[in-house]
């Protein structure tokens, strides 16, 4: 596994403040109480627990700049007004995803989400038509669970979450939100800039 490092990255951010992303709120007591708990199992492996809140992250689309694009990874707000408008002319209304299993990537312990209607695929459809996503080639749903504090063996991660028993929780998603976090603050708070309401 690989350890993150606790401290300011000005090599990425160069300066600028706010990384702007989309994603869905989990704010279901519920489904936050289990989070809560894998997140006690695991404690010894990832850093403390850090500020930001439980979610799944829609799209990333860069740092949030208010006119002027001077960097690849810097994002408009103009750029946010077409992806609301393309948003939409989806008919969308309230969704439903299901977490599936417990995973790890190299950095980070994250619960899958699955989604079986493929909705999130039609919502970053529309996304990328504005914009190209800074983030893995490949997207994953998921939830981030934490942060691995040292290099751990990944045969040791991966026994650990072969013995947690698994929940079945739906996630009702009845909005889409726009936030940013501070780019020189590590795990720090998302703030929801915009929201769109789902009927």
């Amino acid at each position: 596994m690989c350890p993150t490092i606790v401290r300011d990255y000005p090599e990425w951010h160069l300066g600028r403040s706010d990384y702007a992303l989309w994603y869905i709120e989990v704010d279901q007591p519920e489904l936050i109480q289990y989070l809560d708990e894998i997140q006690t199992r695991f404690s010894d492996l990832l850093l403390p627990k850090q500020q930001r809140q439980y979610h799944i992250t829609l799209f990333v689309c860069g740092f949030l700049q208010p006119s002027v694009k001077q960097y690849d990874d810097d994002f408009q707000i103009q750029q946010l007004q077409q992806q609301i408008k393309l948003l939409e002319a989806l008919p969308l209304t309230a969704f439903q995803l299901e977490i599936t299993q417990i995973d790890s990537f190299s950095s980070a312990l994250f619960l899958q989400i699955q989604d079986q209607q493929g909705v999130l695929a039609q919502i970053r459809q529309q996304f990328a038509q504005v914009s190209a996503e800074i983030a893995a080639l490949e997207y994953c749903p998921h939830i981030t669970l934490g942060l691995y504090r040292e290099a751990w063996s990944g045969d040791r991660v991966l026994q650990r979450i072969q013995q947690l028993p698994l929940k079945s929780i739906k996630i009702q998603v009845k909005k889409l939100t726009f936030g940013y976090y501070k780019a020189q603050i590590l795990q720090g708070l998302l703030y929801p800039y915009q929201q769109i309401e789902l009927g």
